[in-house]
């Protein structure tokens, strides 16, 4: 099982990185986007390659609830931030996008990373947590909305850091709360707390996923988003649910997670592939529905 598990994670990264590709064509092709004109990001959401992208985005959060089931959250994580491999891949043959030689390097040290992390990873630690673990997960959602409507108000780069990290927490707090859901039975589901975390940490990312790209530098963003999204969670998971890795292995499984979330931040600048003009928005070209279709 663990096999398939380590398939679905990488099947995710593969869907999530097409997705970008898919909905950036469809936001070249619906013309500029600006968060002045709503109308202008309802044109583009609803055009052919958009919408195929949002499919996959679905897609993806399946195959992600496959790995947390039975994978550690540093190895899953990890897979889930190479999605951005997968689009510098998909960009330079779909939208003639140039990789330079430290970005082929960042592609071949992503791939290196999970690799390590595939050999070295053990089995998942708890997959039921008590009631006081989605009482702090809540509570750091709130934490997390209320300080990115503070982020809001700060000047230029901070303002995109810091709410591209609140996003990628919130994420984070996605992925530990889907690591805990029980058997997919939708009559069981809707009595779990995790299930209702997932749905709020899904629209709390999106709110602050699109403010952070609409003032800012993407690449800051996605970056800042990457870390939220793969570290803490990974900490957590080897902390409070018992992730490890094989006896022996940490070394390797250390360096792995290190290449493979570095590699991925060196891919940072893919999350810009929307093509809208300087200075004006565009909407998340990876857009988490990944999350909010559980919602």
């Amino acid at each position: 099982m663990l096999i398939v598990s380590l398939c679905g994670a990488l099947a995710a990264a593969v869907c999530f990185g097409l997705s970008s590709v898919l909905q950036a064509v469809g936001m070249r092709g619906a013309g500029p986007v600006s968060e002045l004109d709503p109308r202008s990001m309802v044109r583009a959401w609803l055009t052919v390659p958009f919408l195929a992208g949002l499919g996959l985005d679905l897609l993806g959060f399946g195959f992600e609830l496959v790995a947390l089931r039975h994978l550690p959250l540093f190895l899953v994580q990890a897979a889930i931030a190479s999605a951005l491999a997968v689009t510098a891949i998909a960009a330079a043959v779909v939208m003639k996008e140039r990789l330079g030689r430290g970005e082929k390097f960042a592609v071949v040290a992503v791939c290196l990373g999970l690799a390590l992390l595939g050999v070295s990873a053990g089995p998942e630690g708890a997959n039921r947590a008590h009631t006081d673990f989605y009482t702090a997960l809540a509570a750091s959602l709130v934490g997390l909305a209320v300080l990115g409507a503070g982020a809001g108000r700060l000047p230029g780069r901070w303002r995109t850091v810091t709410l591209g990290l609140c996003a990628g927490l919130c994420f984070g707090v996605l992925a530990l709360a889907a690591r805990t859901l029980p058997e997919l039975d939708p009559a069981r589901m809707m009595r779990e707390p995790a299930t209702y975390l997932v749905a709020a940490s899904s629209l709390i990312a999106l709110v602050l996923w699109t403010m952070a790209l609409s003032g800012g530098s993407v690449t800051t963003a996605t970056a800042a988003m990457v870390i939220g999204e793969t570290v803490l969670p990974a900490v957590v998971g080897v902390v409070v649910l018992g992730d490890e890795a094989r006896a022996g292995w940490v070394p390797v499984a250390v360096g792995g997670f290190l290449l493979a979330v570095g590699g991925a931040l060196a891919l940072a600048r893919f999350g810009e592939l929307s093509g809208a003009p300087s200075g004006a928005a565009r909407p998340d070209v990876r857009v988490p529905v990944r999350d909010a279709d559980a919602a």
